[in-house]
């Protein structure tokens, strides 16, 4: 399977150059470029003027996909990922190569993860009078299990991953003996009847500063070398047989929200006691949490939200409004009715 964005898509959709108010020469790149401000239709600005980053403007990316048939979201080929998909969208939308996009993703979720609020930055060496139709343009290139929600313009400090200050996660169990088939994408199926209320006692464990080193797998370099990481909140809310863990955090290494979710389902079975959780975080060791369990597999698990410094969020002077979309209308109905 190759990365979608063939010639099927890009024929259902007029040729879309962006609108270009300001090109860099390539002498500039480091200096403050002046544009002209297109109105703010009620947005609030940032009080600086909209300036190039190294490689050009930056544009925010809030993106939400269905992460069943992706290899997750770091860039490769075959089997295809979501940064790949939006590539090759994006490469397509603003006539770009891939090497001048740099896009960056907030969170590199695993295959088959899903994300409602992914958040990714690219660049371009100009700046668009309206975001709208790149923002069309991108989603009529994309699959219908990969959307854009959002695009908007930020600061040249703003960087997806490196800037965010929190993420929410959230992981879903379908606690029946017989499985729901339209959750079957979405949650673990467990037919063992799971004690929620001793879930919640040991979640609360979570909680706090802790160094994670015994909930990471160590199978891949996530370049997040500090294990210490602060948990705001673990719920537990059952939902009939649906239970949704809630985890929300200053940060997350790799595979470690699969990993305390595994655990805690062994409590939930009443395997073992909460208490286990402090115990296994003071060894530090991921050979302690095997000897009770493995990571609880991805489809249950979703990127909800990342949080940043709202002074990373505010547009820019000079820069076009943020974009929630298109929405049509017909404004005089054309059908007699009688």
């Amino acid at each position: 399977m190759t990365c979608y964005g063939g010639a099927a898509a890009a024929a259902a959709l007029p040729s879309l150059p962006p609108t270009i108010l300001t090109t860099l020469p390539s002498s500039s790149s480091n200096t403050s470029v002046r544009v002209r401000d297109v109105g703010s239709g009620g947005a609030e600005h940032h009080n600086t003027v909209l300036k190039p980053t190294v490689d050009g403007f930056k544009w925010r990316l809030l993106i939400s996909y269905d992460g069943t048939h992706y290899k997750g979201w770091q860039f490769q080929q075959t089997p295809p990922t979501i940064q790949c998909i939006l590539e090759k969208a994006l490469t397509r939308a603003t006539k770009l190569e891939r090497k001048d996009l740099h896009l960056v993703g907030a969170s590199r979720t695993d295959g088959g993860v899903h994300a409602w609020g992914q958040v990714a930055h690219f660049v371009t060496p100009f700046n668009y009078d309206s975001l709208d139709s790149i923002h069309a343009a991108l989603n009529g290139l994309l699959p219908p299990d990969i959307r854009v929600r959002e695009i908007s313009a930020v600061v040249p400090e703003f960087h997806a991953r490196f800037s965010a200050k929190g993420k929410t996660y959230h992981y879903k169990i379908f606690n029946d003996a017989v499985m729901d088939p339209f959750q079957r994408l979405y949650a673990y199926h467990v037919t063992h009847k799971l004690n929620a209320a001793v879930m919640r006692e040991a979640a609360d464990h979570f909680i706090g500063t802790h160094d994670f080193s015994a909930f990471v797998n160590s199978s891949r370099n996530d370049g997040v070398p500090n294990p210490v990481k602060t948990i705001f909140r673990f719920d537990i809310i059952k939902m009939g047989a649906l239970l949704q863990l809630e985890v929300e955090g200053s940060g997350f290494m790799y595979r470690q929200v699969r990993n305390m979710v595994a655990l805690l389902l062994q409590i939930g079975k009443e395997a073992i006691a909460p208490d286990i959780v402090p115990k296994i975080l003071a060894t530090r060791d991921r050979k302690e949490l095997a000897k009770y369990t493995l990571a609880a597999p991805p489809q249950g698990l979703c990127l909800v939200a990342v949080k940043y410094n709202e002074e990373h969020l505010q547009l820019p002077l000079g820069c076009p409004t943020t974009s929630l979309g298109r929405h049509h209308s017909i404004s005089k109905c054309k059908v007699p009715f009688y």
